[in-house]
C-alpha cells in the first residue's frame, strides 16, 4: 500500500520555523529566506509554494536577527501614567497613528505615577532596543535615561519635563489655561473661588494652581488659604476639600478644578446640592457636553502627534537642540462656568 505523504506540523506551543516551512514547500532554507525578506531570484510557482505553507503554518519572521545586524527594531516606547486616564487615549492614538506612518511598531505601558516603576518600565523598553521613548515622567530626576540617550535613544517628554536632563518637551499650556479659566469665573461675578488640584510636586499642578493665582491677582483678590486644596486626586479627598470650601458663614461661590479626575468628583459632589455653584474645569470630561461643564479643553491628539514628530525627526538625524513646544488650550463654555454668584 502506498504511503501518503506527511508535512510536518508544528508542535503545541512551539512557533514554527522557516525550517518547517522549507519542509512543507519542498524548497531550501535559502529560498524561504529569499520570500520571506523580498529578495528577487525565486520562481512565481515556487513562491506560491512557499506562501501557501507559510500560511498553512502560520509561520511569522523572527526579527531577532535583523535588529542584531541592524541596530534598529523599527519599534518606539510610550510610558503612560495611567492607561485607563481618558485623557491617555487619544494621545496613544496620534503616537500610534505616527508611528505607524514610519513603519513603526508602538509599544505602551503604564507607570501608575510611580518613579520607580518608571524607571524599570523605560530601562525594560531600552533593553529591548527600541528605537525611540515618548514618556510622560512620574519622577523628578531623569539623570537615568542619559547613558540610553547618548546611545542614541531619541526621547521626548510629554505633559510634564523631564528632571534633571536636557531633552525634547510637549506640553499643554497649564498655566495660561487656567489662567483663562478662572478669569472666565471672575468676569461672571465671582471673588470667592475654590480651586481643588493634583499633587503640588506635579508640574501640571504646580503650573495651574500659578494660573489661578495670576488671575486672582490680576483681579485684586487675596487668595485665602482655606481656598486652596492640593493632593491626591481620589474620590474621598476631592469630595472633602469640595464640601469643606462650600461651607461656613463665607463659602466659595465657584469652584476651579484641576483635571478630570478632580471634575468628575466635584460634578457629583454639586449633584447633590439644591445651590448653584459655578464651575469650571481642566480637561475635558466624557458627557460634559450633556452635562454642561464648562471646561479648559486640552488637545491631547494634538500633544501626541506632535511628540511623535519630533521624537520620528530624530530619530532621522535631527541635531537641533532640546527644544519645549507648548500647545494652546481652549475654554469651552457649556454652562456651569456661566452661573452668577448666589
Amino acid at each position: 500500500m502506498a504511503e501518503t505523504a506527511r508535512h510536518p506540523e508544528p508542535r503545541y506551543g512551539t512557533r514554527p520555523t522557516m525550517k518547517d516551512v522549507a519542509a512543507r514547500a519542498g524548497v531550501g532554507l535559502k529560498t524561504v529566506s529569499r520570500v520571506v525578506n523580498g529578495e528577487p531570484g525565486v520562481t512565481p510557482d515556487t513562491e506560491r509554494r512557499v506562501q501557501e505553507a507559510i500560511e498553512a503554518l502560520g509561520f511569522r519572521r523572527n526579527d531577532s536577527a535583523r535588529v542584531l545586524r541592524k541596530g534598529r527594531t523599527a519599534s518606539i516606547g510610550l510610558v503612560l501614567e495611567d492607561l485607563a486616564d481618558p485623557f491617555y487615549g487619544p494621545l496613544s492614538r496620534a503616537v500610534e497613528e505616527v508611528a505607524r506612518d514610519h513603519g513603526a511598531l508602538l509599544i505602551n505601558g503604564s507607570s501608575a505615577e510611580d518613579p520607580e516603576r518608571e524607571q524599570e518600565l523605560v530601562l525594560a523598553l531600552c533593553a529591548r532596543r527600541v528605537d525611540g521613548l515618548i514618556v510622560i515622567p512620574a519622577g523628578e530626576d531623569h539623570r537615568y535615561l542619559e547613558p540610553e540617550i547618548k546611545a542614541g535613544v531619541a526621547t521626548v517628554f510629554v505633559d510634564r519635563p523631564a528632571g534633571l536632563i536636557e531633552a525634547d518637551t510637549v506640553l499643554s499650556d497649564s498655566f495660561g489655561g487656567a489662567r483663562e479659566g478662572v478669569a472666565h469665573l471672575l468676569a461672571h461675578g465671582h471673588r470667592r473661588i475654590g480651586f481643588i488640584g493634583d499633587r503640588p510636586h506635579i508640574h501640571t499642578a504646580v503650573e495651574r494652581l500659578r494660573g489661578y493665582h495670576a488671575a486672582m491677582a490680576d483681579a485684586g483678590i487675596d487668595v485665602r488659604e482655606s481656598w486652596v486644596s492640593q493632593g491626591a486626586t481620589d474620590p474621598g479627598r476631592v469630595a472633602a476639600a469640595a464640601e469643606a470650601m462650600l461651607a461656613g458663614p463665607e463659602p466659595v461661590t465657584a469652584l476651579f478644578s484641576g483635571n478630570n479626575r478632580v471634575t468628575v468628583t466635584v460634578v457629583r459632589v454639586l449633584a447633590r446640592r439644591e445651590d448653584h455653584i459655578a464651575l469650571v474645569g481642566f480637561d475635558d470630561i466624557e458627557l460634559a457636553d450633556l452635562l454642561g461643564v464648562t471646561v479648559v479643553s486640552q488637545d491631547p491628539a494634538a500633544v501626541g502627534r506632535t511628540a511623535a514628530e519630533h521624537l520620528f525627526r530624530r530619530l532621522e538625524g535631527s541635531g537641533r537642540p532640546p527644544a519645549r513646544v507648548t500647545l494652546p488650550t481652549r475654554l469651552v463654555a457649556r454652562g456651569s462656568g456661566e452661573l452668577p454668584p448666589a
